[in-house]
């Protein structure tokens, strides 16, 4: 029996269903968005995803985003910001959900992922070594745990909150108003906002 779906437009949802979140329903429903759309709207989308990778830096200070032009990012080196405090987060999309706040005006520091053992990710593949070497830098006097409330991002937080122990430094945690297992990068700003106003010693 022939095939009801030409190769071109399989290939086209099985890609799709690979990113977080996408079943392969949704991916069909994506793919045929896409068929029906301007063929341009489908070349431009092709473009960006071409160029991503080229386009797209990390800051060697913070690991938030950056232009490859600009191996230190914008937000570090704006003197108005205040690097004795350091807000730590997991990825750098949670940094920019912070950011469209405009309450605060410390700096980040992504750790690029959590601690899962299950998934082979310990301390050593994270960014947690250059944290302790930013704090000595810039003495930093706060650090602000915003790792996400499940069971990975407790755990960072912990052993985070642990080598900081040796450090005199002040360790806060994000507080009221993120329910449990909310990514930052998806609670709503008044949330985000509150928890940051609202974060805890420990």
């Amino acid at each position: 029996m022939a095939a009801m779906v030409p190769k071109s437009l399989q290939t086209l949802v099985e890609d799709l269903s690979m990113l977080p979140g996408v079943g392969m329903r949704s991916a069909e429903r994506y793919a045929l968005h896409l068929l029906r759309r301007n063929p341009q709207d489908a070349q431009k989308l092709s473009e960006s995803l071409r160029t991503v990778h080229e386009g797209v830096a990390y800051c060697k200070k913070t690991f938030v985003f950056t232009e490859p032009e600009n191996p230190i990012s914008a937000h570090y080196l704006d003197d108005s910001r205040d690097k004795k405090i350091v807000l730590v987060v997991e990825y750098p999309f949670d940094a920019v959900a912070i950011e469209k706040i405009g309450v605060f005006n410390g700096t980040y520091h992504v750790l690029g992922g959590l601690i899962s053992p299950l998934d082979g990710i310990g301390p050593e593949q994270l960014h947690i070594q250059e944290l302790f070497e930013r704090i000595e830098h810039d003495n930093v006097e706060e650090v602000i745990l915003g790792t996400n409330a499940n069971v990975e991002g407790e755990t960072t937080a912990l052993y985070i909150q642990k080598h900081l122990q040796e450090y005199p430094v002040k360790i806060t945690r994000l507080a009221q108003g993120l329910p449990v297992g909310v990514d930052l990068e998806y609670a709503d700003q008044l949330t985000l906002g509150r928890a940051l106003e609202f974060r805890q010693n420990l």
